[in-house]
């Protein structure tokens, strides 16, 4: 333990109450493994049990407090960060109240950064250790995260709203996580071209993007199966990487559209059968 833990009273009780809803999903799915007989079907893997507690947590609010994402700032951290940026404003430049802004600002910072890296640390060894091959998309962070701000001939729309994104985006540390996992298993990271994933429809191959409904929503607008968007994506990335090529073709309605069965197709075309992943020419 790097630090002593000295909740309040009401601290204590949230703490209480989210280790033993962690326990309860832990024996769960525990269970699900001890229950697994010869002869029967096999155990749920780490990708359906991660689909099963996506889909609890929609359906149960007690779930869904519990917190899956990269660890930041609490919200009374939060809070306290904007009354100190707005003091920091109101400083008068080189005084010593504004010194002490700064460096107030800073310790808050420092905090959130140690949180990410060690995460991040955490995430890419669990990672690296689990798995032999590990697939992420070729996300070209960069560029998503550009001002949307324009120019002054040209201004931007939905300046503000981008600008939270960009801050999101960076306190997620994608990058950090991506160059942890190549740095702790070289040669095993294989990086997906991540373009329509999000909207190709995993069971029937059909691309519209009103499929995805919300950010956790996938409804296919031709089969109706429906997902979550993020393990819909991700089945698609998988299904790249193996040797399935896809493609977001026009909509059926278009007198343009090229013939096919569809936005997922083998390499060398449609086939009535199983796609099966292209032979390494090494």
């Amino acid at each position: 333990m790097r630090f002593r833990l000295a909740p309040t009273p009401a601290q204590e009780q949230a703490l209480l109450d989210h280790c033993s809803h962690a326990r309860y999903v832990w024996n769960l799915a525990v269970e699900q493994h001890q229950h697994w007989r010869p002869g029967r079907a096999s155990a749920p893997g780490y990708a359906e049990q991660s689909r099963q507690l996506t889909e609890a947590r929609e359906s149960f609010d007690w779930l869904a407090a519990g917190s899956q994402t990269v660890p930041g700032l609490h919200k009374t951290e939060a809070n306290r960060l904007r009354r100190l940026q707005r003091r920091l404003a109101r400083a008068k430049p080189g005084s010593n109240r504004r010194a002490r802004v700064k460096t107030a600002i800073g310790r808050i910072k420092a905090r959130e950064t140690d949180r990410r890296k060690d995460w991040v640390e955490q995430t890419s060894t669990a990672l690296s250790r689990r798995y032999d091959l590990i697939r992420v998309e070729d996300l070209k962070i960069k560029n998503i995260v550009r001002s949307a701000r324009g120019t002054l001939d040209a201004p931007g729309t939905n300046v503000r709203a981008k600008a939270g994104l960009n801050r999101s985006i960076h306190a997620a540390g994608w990058g950090l996580l991506v160059t942890r996992l190549e740095q702790k298993a070289p040669g095993r990271v294989e990086k997906v071209d991540p373009a329509y994933t999000s909207q190709i429809c995993h069971a029937c191959g059909h691309c519209a993007a009103e499929s995805r409904e919300s950010q956790a929503v996938f409804r296919c607008r031709a089969c109706g199966h429906a997902d979550h968007a993020d393990v819909n994506a991700a089945k698609n990335i998988r299904d790249i990487a193996v040797g399935r090529t896809v493609t977001c073709l026009p909509r059926p309605t278009d007198p343009d559209r090229p013939p096919g069965r569809g936005a997922l197709q083998p390499l060398g075309g449609a086939m009535n059968g199983e796609p099966q992943p292209v032979p390494s020419l090494r």
